[in-house]
């Protein structure tokens, strides 16, 4: 079950299931502010990562089956801060729309390319010479980005180019992320109205 509020560029959601029980809020337009309190670490540092280089403020506390794994954790916030991201921006009117974003963190390169396009549809080539990250999944990026996706209801291609060390290459990914959402929410005084012929997003 989830519950909804959105003010200006902010949104809030409320989700609880069996799984977890997430409280998440999103400021499109922060300072890079982060209060961060998930059973995750590894996600909690991307997360502020995510938060800092996008510019947003971000709020979460979330609770888990981490006595399982981390799967539904780190799914159900990708859900919740994609459904923030979608009620924060509404119409989209005046949003620049697009972003490609490269970003290196040492030997590793990273590019993001998003279209805030309400066509949720998500591309992924990376290749992680670990399969895990600390105690940390690395499949499990590809699921918290998928959700975003399709809950932000964006077009979202993720390459990770290069890397040698995995916790490089998940960090560009993370960083470009927000560096390319910051750039695709961010408002152009030239765009009128909504940046689409038809007239809608």
């Amino acid at each position: 079950m989830s519950s909804f509020e959105a003010v200006g560029r902010t949104a809030s959601v409320s989700r609880t299931t069996n799984e977890t029980d997430i409280t998440l809020k999103l400021n499109v337009d922060g300072t890079g502010v982060s209060e961060l309190e998930t059973d995750v670490p590894f996600l909690n540092h991307m997360l502020d990562l995510f938060t800092k280089h996008g510019h947003f403020d971000l709020s979460v506390k979330a609770k888990g089956d981490i006595e399982i794994d981390d799967h539904h954790t780190v799914e159900d916030i990708g859900i919740c801060l994609g459904q923030t991201l979608r009620e924060a921006l509404g119409d989209k009117r005046g949003i620049k729309r697009y972003a490609s974003v490269f970003v290196p963190m040492d030997e590793a390169l990273a590019q993001v390319v998003v279209d805030i396009s309400n066509r949720p549809h998500f591309e992924y080539r990376a290749e992680y010479p670990s399969g895990q990250v600390g105690s940390f999944d690395t499949e499990l990026v590809h699921e918290f980005l998928w959700k975003l996706a399709l809950e932000a209801r964006i077009t979202l291609h993720v390459i990770v180019h290069y890397g040698q060390n995995t916790h490089h290459m998940i960090e560009a990914v993370f960083k470009a992320l927000a560096r390319a959402l910051d750039e695709a929410t961010s408002i152009d005084p030239r765009v009128t109205g909504v940046p689409s012929t038809k007239g809608v997003l």
